[in-house]
């Protein structure tokens, strides 16, 4: 399925006959309608992300809804598209947290370098936002979740918003960090979100438990 490690830790899940037919329901979604990313890139923030290399975790709802945004990353856009107002504030919080100034919203760079930018619902149709709420995504990546709090070696989760700090009841592992504030959209982000620092706690977490620092940057 990934072609990494996650096919090991997901192997029972891949193997089983609730999954192929919840597959095949994502499949007809795709065939009949306009569904966003495409579907070759859904399982992309595993992809680029091996459980091997978690670092950090950063959980978004679900994708972009809009023509050529999404791919498979959670907050991340293709290149040649228009930043997102929520990135543009990650971006801003980023700037003043450790003086890093991003310009493209393709955020595969921090996939590779042990982000895993994962969406709890992984597709959507065109123009329709959380259209795919419903079809059951979330039974694999909340297993994904509670998978990554059994890892021995500490992790970094970024929870921001309502929803992703739902998600607080899978992270029971004291080993682990989270890191939570209101979400990033402009609707929310002066109420917490700016000056919160995520990256720079992130970084120095990831030191202080003698694990490489991310380098947020985008190459």
């Amino acid at each position: 399925m990934i072609g990494n490690d996650w096919d090991e830790k997901l192997d029972v899940v891949w193997k089983s006959e609730g999954f192929k037919k919840f597959m095949s329901v994502i499949k007809h979604e795709y065939e009949t309608k306009t569904c966003y990313p495409e579907y070759k890139n859904i399982f992309n923030a595993l992809r680029y992300t091996p459980y091997s290399n978690v670092k950090i975790v950063i959980i978004g709802q679900d994708p972009y809804h809009g023509e050529g945004e999404a791919h498979g990353l959670s907050f991340s856009v293709q290149d040649g598209v228009a930043l997102p107002p929520s990135l543009q504030n990650i971006y801003k919080e980023l700037y003043n947290d450790l003086g890093i100034k991003n310009t493209r919203g393709d955020l595969t760079s921090w996939a590779k370098e042990g982000v895993l930018l994962l969406n709890s619902i992984l597709s959507v149709e065109k123009d329709k936002p959380l259209s795919h709420s419903k079809l059951g995504w979330q039974l694999l990546t909340d297993h994904i979740i509670k998978i990554l709090n059994q890892k021995e070696e500490p992790i970094v989760f970024i929870l921001w918003g309502s929803y992703a700090r739902s998600k607080k009841e899978f992270i029971t592992n004291k080993k682990h960090l989270i890191i939570e504030s209101v979400h990033p959209s402009p609707l929310s982000a002066s109420r917490g979100f700016f000056g919160s620092k995520p990256f720079s706690k992130a970084n120095a977490f990831l030191k202080k438990n003698n694990i490489k620092e991310v380098d947020f940057s985008i190459k």
